[in-house]
């Protein structure tokens, strides 16, 4: 996949005027790019600024380093993170998201309603509990929804009326029916009761609404999902821990501009296979407007000879010892020498806004040669 990657990146670039179908061929070389990414059309921009949930921000911190690659395996489930604001207009605990943004082949792996709890009104007399109890029901009925036979219990735990902060509640298996049946879906209703069940006027647990509260404090729904897109997944793939990164430069800067392709030919029959930096910048693709973080990544590009005999340091495989051998001693005729390849991948992870302004982390395997090889 890398290769087709470092193919299109150099069509997609804007080039001098020439035939008259270079722009359909930055038109299908972008287009083929989307596909990498999984997508069909590139999303619009917000219409307005707008700021990320500050959730989001931190779990891409979290997962990958400033360029996007991934440097925590092991955090995510599955490959997608997803989140909705709530979209309804009750001044009640009543929340609504539209998940039509989800595709039909993504796996619900878990969803989660972030509520933010707010400080606790002041009260005239002495505080006689320090909880209460917070259940949260799946709407069935749209009319009645308070009625016990038109809701069904998803979640319930005591929350503490000291202080204030985000609250989530586990409701996978609501998201898991409205996305079969997209009708079903009537929302989520949020109670709070005493200790014992008992009713509590006014409440004195407050959540922050989707309308009356800052747009970092606005209830949202985070659902982790797998698309089953998944790379190549070669044997020596991994993860970069704590390596040193290489600036991100433009390949073009990666050897000493020579004046003819010949010249060029004859450095790379030279220089032994390695690894050189080839930047993906999404502000020169048009990509900046929909994409929050990273702003580009190096995804660099293997280059080199592998000659005979190869040594440890170019990383050879059994197969391509073998094959420089008879290559070198013209044992067979057309075998040519070993090539020098990607032998350890990367991820990356990009956090964007898609069709519906919505706020997505997903990560994308074999993006980013870590190594080079002579295979």
């Amino acid at each position: 996949m890398l290769g087709t990657v470092l193919l299109l990146l150099a069509l997609a670039k804007p080039a001098c005027p020439g035939p008259a179908d270079a722009a359909s061929r930055r038109a299908e070389a972008l287009k083929r790019l989307l596909e990498v990414f999984g997508m069909e059309d590139p999303p619009p921009p917000p219409a307005h600024f707008k700021q990320p949930p500050q959730y989001m921000v931190d779990l891409f911190n979290t997962v990958a380093n400033a360029d996007g690659v991934t440097k925590n395996p092991d955090i995510l489930e599955g490959n997608t993170v997803r989140s909705f604001l709530d979209k309804s207009d009750s001044e009640k605990m009543r929340f609504l998201f539209t998940l039509s943004s989800v595709a039909k082949n993504e796996k619900i792996l878990t969803a989660e309603l972030h509520l933010f709890r707010l400080w606790p009104r002041a009260t005239d007399g002495p505080k006689r509990h320090h909880f209460c109890q917070v259940s949260v029901y799946q709407v069935l009925e749209k009319t009645e929804p308070g009625a016990p036979e038109g809701q069904k219990l998803l979640a319930a735990r005591l929350v503490s009326l000291q202080g204030s902060g985000w609250e989530v509640f586990a409701i996978t298996q609501a998201v898991r029916d409205w996305t079969e049946d997209e009708s079903s879906n009537q929302g989520l209703l949020v109670t709070v009761q005493g200790l014992g069940g008992s009713p509590l006027d006014p409440p004195p647990l407050q959540f922050a609404s989707g309308r009356d509260h800052h747009e970092s404090k606005k209830p949202m729904l985070v659902l982790f999902t797998d698309d089953g897109r998944r790379g190549a997944s070669l044997p020596m793939a991994g993860f970069p821990d704590s390596q040193p990164r290489a600036p991100i430069l433009p390949a073009k800067m990666s050897v000493p501009k020579l004046t003819g392709p010949r010249s060029t030919r004859s450095l790379d029959r030279l220089q032994p296979c390695q690894r050189h930096p080839l930047s993906v910048d999404f502000e020169e693709i048009g990509w900046s407007g929909w994409i929050i973080s990273p702003r580009g990544y190096n995804a660099y590009h293997c280059k080199g000879s592998c000659p005979f005999p190869l040594g440890e340091n170019m990383r050879p495989t059994n197969h391509a010892t073998v094959q420089s051998i008879i290559n070198a001693l013209k044992l067979s005729e057309g075998v040519s020498s070993p090539c020098c390849v990607p032998d350890k991948l990367y991820s990356i992870n990009l956090l964007y806004f898609d069709d519906d302004e919505n706020v997505v982390l997903k990560q994308y395997d074999d993006m980013v040669a870590g190594s080079c090889g002579c295979h």
